[in-house]
């Protein structure tokens, strides 16, 4: 799926209206699904991520695709900005310096592998988002992560490490789906 540059900036609105609205009442920006495209409402998953001066100031998104696309941006928005548990709430004095970045998921697929080696090797790097789990544990980066971590091994350690595991922690029951996005701010 890929939008046009109205419907994009239209997505970016509702994320930066839905903080803003977060900062006056502590609640996400509610929508009236009927106002928007037809493409802006159909079900997809997201990850809102923020910024300022640079630095990552919130990032909260879903791996499932469970809301219309213009509501899971809003609601993502929101999270990004009150309830990253990284980070305090967002303060108004830094809105002005919010930079919005705003990915739309593709549904993960599995990737099959005989061994560590074999996933690296079957890895794109700067085009696949990983989710890595094992058990109850889970993480997952979006394919943007790529940027700081270019070496598919890397990325990987880094990956189990954000899932809770040691860096060099492998089993043969680990499971790994792959997905690309669409990202834009």
């Amino acid at each position: 799926m890929s939008l046009n540059d109205s419907q994009r900036a239209i997505l970016l609105k509702v994320a930066r209206d839905s903080i803003a609205h977060g900062l006056k009442t502590g609640r996400p920006l509610r929508l009236d699904l009927q106002s928007y495209p037809p493409e802006l409402t159909v079900t997809r998953a997201t990850f809102v991520t923020l910024e300022r001066q640079g630095q990552l100031r919130g990032c909260i998104g879903m791996l499932e695709a469970i809301r219309p696309l213009v509501e899971d941006v809003a609601e993502n928005a929101f999270s990004a900005a009150f309830r990253d548990p990284r980070f305090p709430p967002l303060a108004d004095d830094e809105f002005a310096e919010l930079d919005l970045h705003i990915s739309i998921l593709s549904p993960a697929e599995p990737i099959s592998f005989s061994s560590e080696q074999d996933l690296i090797a079957q890895l794109q790097p700067g085009i696949d988002g990983l989710i890595l789990q094992e058990g109850h544990l889970r993480g997952t980066f979006l394919p943007s992560v790529w940027e700081q971590l270019p070496d598919p091994r890397l990325f990987l350690r880094h990956l189990k490490q954000k899932a809770g595991l040691p860096p060099d922690y492998w089993s043969d029951t680990v499971k790994v789906s792959r997905y690309s996005s669409e990202m834009f701010s």
